[in-house]
């Protein structure tokens, strides 16, 4: 069921974003141009396609993503991006090279309709490029965010311009509608994702029941939703998490969800922990994130004070056993990927769920591995096989040292693990490394389930 809906929306996809290269490649183009001509033209049309819906990709819809995983689609999107720069200046290039003249058209008294396509270009290569070096040029996440918001508007909206002056395209109703109704679902699509869904957030605010410090400069951030029961998730499934802003004000920022999906959030953060005050309803939506301070929005997290309001866009993911009813699992965790883990952990331990669980968790020292008290607490409530590498162990320390290698995860897997299912949440070197060890242990790519941290 799940292989068949991913294939209804692929197809979805392609015969939306090819629609207007398929109706292009029917038109009658000017005689004399040539295949390569027509190729460039192509080449430019098929990219206006690809920008045009581009927001289906990032505008979260739970049904489209979920046979995916919405990490997965993220970075399709950043793939897709770098296809459409390709393209267009490809497009540009070779209609360039096959008539000089336009050159001349460059010029600020040429062709206005050549002026508007190089905006486009320039605005298309800052989008793209601004995505690609972000870290590189310290440009802050919030900040990036609208700056790529404006500059996808402009590029569509200068491109959609370009195109309607080429009179031989445009003047053929049939890609004319096409391209508009292309335009129409791109703006009803963004005030959906900037309007609407943050409308409907601001009608299930959270309140921020607590902060609590972790070792390794984490912190546990636990929420009870206001006026609402929460909502449903599966352990190792994430969150877009707003705090001193409004839904509106595109300052929201995925987090994996570190507390129990058994019961609405019982366990750790639920049941036993629960403020006889509080209406029941609310004690069963509660819901909690641990964060490293890591960067600029992160390092603040320590300074929120119980009581605030907060919004969460959730749950999303496809990094969860719950998809899987594996026999067995095998966690694998650099550094604050153990949040994910910890769910996955904590909802085992709730549910009384006996199946083996052998977990490998890298990290640079014992003293501030985060979760090392609960994690020996939960292995004497699950079948729980702890495997602590530490790239700076204290002496007396009998565990594995230095970095995670193929080596050690190839000694420690379990023998007879044939129906195991894999999860690996860490640093891309770590998911490097873990991939190519298991490789060669012979699991198949099917088995192996990654969370990606960055999607922006």
């Amino acid at each position: 069921m799940v292989f068949l809906r991913m294939v209804g929306w692929i197809a979805f996809y392609l015969a939306l974003t090819l629609s207007p290269l398929i109706v292009a490649l029917s038109i009658s183009a000017p005689l004399g141009n040539g295949f390569s001509w027509d190729f460039a033209i192509a080449l430019g049309i098929g990219a206006l396609g690809l920008m045009a819906t581009m927001p289906l990709l990032t505008g979260r819809f739970r049904r489209a993503v979920a046979p995916f995983g919405i990490d997965i689609i993220f970075y399709f999107h950043h793939l897709i991006g770098l296809v459409i720069v390709g393209a267009v200046l490809l497009h540009a290039l070779l209609l360039l090279s096959l008539e000089p003249l336009l050159w001349h058209d460059l010029k600020p008294s040429g062709s206005s309709t050549l002026h508007i396509g190089v905006g486009a270009l320039l605005a298309l290569i800052l989008l793209v490029g601004s995505s690609v070096a972000r870290k590189k040029l310290h440009l802050p996440y919030d900040i990036w965010r609208k700056l790529h918001v404006l500059l996808a508007i402009t590029t569509l909206a200068l491109s959609v311009a370009h195109v309607a002056r080429i009179n031989y395209i445009f003047s053929t109703a049939t890609l004319r509608y096409l391209l508009i109704g292309l335009a129409l679902l791109w703006v009803m699509l963004m005030i959906y994702m900037r309007v609407i869904r943050p409308a409907l957030l601001w009608r299930r605010p959270y309140r921020v029941e607590s902060v609590v410090a972790e070792r390794g400069r984490a912190w546990t951030l636990t929420l009870i939703p206001s006026g609402h029961s929460g909502f449903n998730f599966q352990p190792g499934q994430f969150a877009w998490l707003t705090i001193r802003h409004s839904p509106w004000a595109m300052q929201e920022h995925p987090f994996s969800i570190a507390s129990s999906a058994q019961n609405f959030g019982a366990g750790k953060f639920g049941a036993q922990n629960l403020d006889a005050q509080q209406p029941e309803i609310q004690q069963l939506g509660r819901i909690a994130f641990t964060i490293k301070e890591l960067g600029d929005f992160t390092s603040t997290i320590g300074k929120i004070v119980p009581g605030q309001t907060a919004f969460l866009d959730g749950p999303y993911g496809a990094f969860s056993p719950d998809r899987h009813a594996p026999a067995g699992l095998i966690l694998i965790a650099g550094g604050i990927g153990i949040a994910p883990m910890m769910s996955m952990l904590r909802t085992y331990a709730d549910r009384d769920d006996q199946r083996p669980i052998t977990l490998f968790y890298a990290y640079r020292n014992l003293e501030n591995l985060t979760f090392r008290e609960e994690l020996d607490a939960l292995a004497t409530r699950l079948d729980l096989h702890q495997v602590i590498v530490l790239s700076e162990p204290p002496a007396d320390w009998s565990g594995e040292r230095g970095l995670l290698t193929s080596d050690i995860i190839t000694r420690h897997l379990p023998v007879d693990c044939q129906q195991c299912q894999y999860y690996i949440c860490g640093p891309q070197p770590l998911l490097d490394v873990v991939e190519s060890a298991l490789r060669q242990a012979g699991v198949t790519l099917d088995r192996m389930h990654f969370e990606i941290f960055d999607m922006a």
